[in-house]
């Protein structure tokens, strides 16, 4: 039940940042609804930090990823494959490393990146599930808290 309560702090976390950023954050990709948001990992408390091996960091931030399959009743997640990138503005390029946390029916996919302060990355994610394959791109700026 910790675990449980542990993702759904990490899901609203999550959540409330890509709300108050942009009223939700997600891509329709032919029957996939893609959700993502990032994050400072500072805005993680330790306890859901600890719990999913996540670096609470001022430097480090999370990218966090959940596929719904949107042609099915409820839109249940999904697993799926991810492989993406982060450019910042001077071209460095930076590899995303996602891992999948389940919890339930719960499908998520988080990789962590770190930043200097005011560092602007341009995001490319590639998914895939069962054949359907898309792209999601955004930028983000990352602050030192």
């Amino acid at each position: 039940m910790t675990r449980l309560f542990s993702l759904f702090a990490l899901f609203i976390s999550c959540l409330g940042f890509s709300f108050s950023a942009s009223a939700g954050q997600f891509k329709d990709i032919e029957n996939l609804e893609v959700h993502y948001s990032s994050f400072p990992s500072t805005f993680l408390t330790p306890e859901v930090a600890s719990t999913y091996k996540i670096q609470r960091s001022r430097y480090s931030a999370v990218i966090n990823v959940t596929v719904l399959k949107k042609d099915q009743e409820g839109k249940p997640a999904v697993a799926a494959v991810l492989n993406g990138q982060a450019k910042n503005l001077l071209g460095t390029v930076k590899n995303l490393s996602f891992r999948e946390v389940r919890e339930g029916n719960a499908i998520y996919y988080i990789a962590e990146i770190k930043h200097a302060n005011e560092e602007r990355f341009s995001f490319s994610i590639d998914v895939s599930h069962n054949g359907t394959r898309g792209n999601i791109e955004f930028d983000q700026t990352f602050y030192v808290d």
